[in-house]
C-alpha cells in the first residue's frame, strides 16, 4: 500500500489536471502562452506577501496573479506599447520584487526550491480542498462563459457585435487563470505551472479532431502525466513537480508520431 502522502499527491494533482485542461486549450487557441508565464512569475510575489502578512499562500497568489493580469489588461489600453512588451515588463518585474521581498524575510525559513519548482508530496488535506473545491468552481464558470469566450477566440469583432461582451469574459478569463495558478503552485511551482498548462494542451492538439475532444485529451493527458511522473518520482527519487512536466513532455513527442506510423510499430 501506498503512504498517505502520495496518496493525497495523487488526487491534488488529479484535481489540477482537470481544470488546467480546458483553460490550457484556450490558451493555446488564444496564443496567450507568454500571458500564463507572466501570471506564474507573478505568483513568487504572491508566496511572499503570504510570508509577509501570514496569509494562505493559495489567497495570496490568487489576489496578485489577478491584480497582475487586471493591471495588463489595463496597459494595453492606456499605452502604445505592443502586448509582448508589456508582458514581458511585468513578468520579469513581478518575479525580481518577489525575490527582493524574500532576501529581507531573513528571519523566515522559506524552501525556495518548493516555490520554485513544487512539492506536490508535501500537499495536505486542506490544500487538497482548496484545489478541488477552487477547481470546481472555475471548471463551472467557465462553462457560464464559454459561449462568449470561443467566438471571441474565433472572431473578437463579430462576437462584439452580437452582443457577447467579449471584454467582460477575456476579464473573467484573465481571474480564472490566476485561479489555476493559485491552486497548481503547491504541486509543481512557479517555473513549472505554465508547462502543466501548456504542453498537455499542445499534445491533445496534435491529433485532435475537434475543440471538445483537444479538451477532452487535454485533461486526460494531464491525468496520466500526473500519475506517471509521480510514480517515476516515487521509484527514481527524483523531484516530483519536474518529473510531471517531463512525462507531459515526453507525451507531447509521442503525439509528433503520426498514427499510421505508431499503428507500424505496434504490429
Amino acid at each position: 500500500m501506498f503512504d498517505d502522502f502520495f496518496i493525497r499527491a495523487l488526487i491534488a494533482g488529479i484535481g489540477v489536471a482537470i481544470v488546467a485542461g480546458p483553460l490550457g486549450c484556450l490558451v493555446i487557441w488564444r496564443r496567450l502562452s507568454y500571458f500564463g508565464d507572466t501570471l506564474a512569475h507573478s505568483a513568487l510575489l504572491g508566496v511572499t506577501f503570504a510570508y509577509s502578512f501570514e496569509l494562505n499562500a493559495s489567497f495570496s497568489v490568487f489576489i496578485i496573479s489577478a491584480v497582475i493580469g487586471l493591471l495588463l489588461l489595463s496597459l494595453q489600453k492606456r499605452t502604445k506599447l505592443p502586448g509582448d512588451a508589456l508582458l514581458g515588463i511585468l513578468s520579469h518585474a513581478s518575479l525580481a520584487i518577489g525575490l527582493v521581498i524574500i532576501g529581507f524575510l531573513s528571519f523566515i525559513r522559506i524552501d525556495l526550491m518548493s516555490l520554485l519548482f513544487g512539492d506536490i508530496l508535501a500537499v495536505s488535506l486542506q490544500e487538497i480542498l482548496i484545489i478541488w473545491a477552487g477547481g470546481f468552481l472555475i471548471l463551472i464558470i467557465l462553462f457560464f462563459i464559454w459561449k462568449s469566450l470561443f467566438a471571441a477566440t474565433v472572431n473578437y469583432e463579430l462576437a462584439a457585435a452580437e452582443g457577447m461582451n467579449p471584454d467582460r469574459s477575456n476579464l473573467i478569463f484573465t481571474i480564472l487563470l490566476a485561479g489555476v495558478i493559485a491552486i497548481s503552485i503547491k504541486m509543481v511551482g512557479v517555473l513549472l505551472i505554465t508547462g502543466l498548462l501548456l504542453i498537455p494542451a499542445a499534445m491533445s492538439r496534435n491529433f485532435s479532431k475537434g475543440p471538445y475532444q483537444m479538451i477532452f485529451f487535454s485533461a486526460i493527458g494531464g491525468v496520466l502525466s500526473v500519475i506517471v511522473g509521480l510514480f517515476a518520482s516515487l521509484e527514481f527519487d527524483i523531484a516530483s513537480g519536474p518529473a510531471i512536466i517531463t512525462v507531459a513532455l515526453v507525451f507531447f513527442i509521442l503525439s509528433l508520431i503520426p498514427l499510421k506510423k505508431m499503428r507500424a510499430l505496434q504490429k
